[in-house]
């Protein structure tokens, strides 16, 4: 695999140069210009782009010319009209998208599902309700529009399989613009199934928000597909998309799912010990001292995630260390996040709640902070508590997230074992 996106030759001159203007371009976009103010000026003094001068270009926007991730998102939509006509096509020598298994192959798999649920049924729906708000065609509306919050599980991939990858590539700016559109596009699906359930007469709109939905989600695809995952399909190893395509199972597919396993020429060995020890059953154990008692490391580990809560720990600079893997985790996690800051494992919008609570908890000036919420049949309780050691510095944040829907209905009192 080339190590540039295109293979022609760019001198170093030449690409500050081109990078200069894209971000001129799109500061003109922020202060309020047109997109066809802007469009033909582009095309003459630009040119085709790369992948990764987009991914330069949001990356800069937001670390050098100091604009806010939530504007970087607002512009997003509009750039990307301007774009579309420009990214240069990336020739590869092989094409793994095109395995089937892949993670890119699946991602693009549920592309086309989505494709086909918001511009033929959804759009389809949306037209009919517009002409006659009916009690059926409502129905069928809630119906699309709960077959499309699936998409949730294609986003949850990208976010926490795919990004924290990109991040160890120092390839910032284009995941958390896309994770704010992300959330974006699941609460204008969420809103509208609300709107759409509790039905006042508000036609048109609703009607705009199908339209918007629809624009939008094809606006993602696009993205993905044409800037996301060629760039990622750039800085990746295959040994990295393995590891992503055997942890895509635990978040789930959307619409669809892979047509068969992903088997590479050259596949990654497993973590921790050589294929014929974990077959043989001689991997190394190792045990751990405790002041009140002795474990092995499988004891340890398999008692962690025996426990009926989730738990996740972050070190003193907010690094996620470990997570437990019970069998039924409340919240995805995937061993990707491991290494990554917790900042970044959050949507931005969400960011200055986190950033708030760790500086409470190393201030001193908290030991511990609960939430809880509702989600579908689940009441989740949501416990964060500052890790200190003996003399009282800060080593960390443990979260600890249980379920509790089933202790709130327990009633009187229990005495005597249950019938087997």
């Amino acid at each position: 695999m080339s190590e540039l996106i295109n293979n022609r030759e760019i001198s170093i001159p030449e690409q500050n140069r081109r990078q200069e203007m894209l971000k001129e371009i799109i500061k003109e976009l922020h202060a309020g210009k047109s997109v066809e103010e802007v469009k033909a000026r582009f095309a003459e003094a630009v040119g085709d782009v790369t992948v990764a001068e987009i991914s330069a270009m949001e990356h800069s926007l937001m670390t050098e010319e100091g604009i806010p991730v939530s504007e970087v998102q607002r512009l997003c939509s509009v750039h990307t009209a301007i774009f579309k006509g420009s990214i240069e096509e990336i020739h590869r020598s092989s094409k793994p998208e095109e395995q089937p298994g892949h993670p890119v192959h699946t991602f693009k798999l549920e592309n086309r599902e989505i494709e086909r649920l918001v511009n033929f049924r959804l759009e389809l729906h949306a037209g009919k309700f517009l002409k006659q708000d009916s009690e059926e065609i409502i129905f069928k509306l809630l119906e699309d529009l709960s077959l499309l919050l699936d998409l949730d599980k294609h986003y949850s991939r990208k976010e926490n399989l795919l990004f924290p990858y990109l991040e160890k590539y120092g390839i910032y700016g284009p995941t958390k613009v896309m994770w704010g559109v992300d959330d974006g596009i699941r609460s204008m699906i969420k809103e509208a199934k609300a709107m759409l359930s509790s039905y006042k007469g508000e036609k048109e709109e609703i009607g705009t928000r199908l339209e918007q939905i629809i624009q939008e989600v094809n606006e993602m695809i696009f993205k993905e597909e044409n800037i996301l995952l060629p760039m990622a399909l750039d800085k990746l190893t295959e040994d990295e998309w393995v590891k992503i395509a055997r942890e895509s199972d635990e978040i789930g597919f959307c619409l669809t799912s892979p047509e068969q396993e992903w088997v590479p020429e050259r596949a990654a060995e497993p973590e921790g010990a050589s294929a014929e020890e974990q077959a043989s059953g001689t991997a190394p154990q190792g045990f751990i001292r405790f002041e009140t008692g002795l474990l092995s490391l499988h004891q340890l580990e398999t008692l962690m995630n025996h426990l009926p809560v989730d738990l996740t720990f972050i070190d003193e600079n907010d690094v996620v260390r470990y997570f437990s893997h019970g069998k039924e985790r409340i919240f995805a996690r995937t061993k990707a996040v491991i290494g990554r800051t917790v900042q970044n494992c959050h949507p931005p919008q969400s960011v200055h709640v986190v950033e708030k609570l760790l500086e409470d908890f190393k201030a001193g000036r908290k030991d511990a902070e609960d939430f809880w919420i509702n989600i579908k049949d689940k009441f989740i309780y949501i416990r964060y508590f500052a890790v200190r050691d003996e003399a009282g510095r800060y080593m960390g944040t443990l979260e600890f997230t249980q379920n509790i829907a089933p202790i709130r209905a327990l009633e009187g009192q229990k005495r005597i074992l249950s019938e087997v």
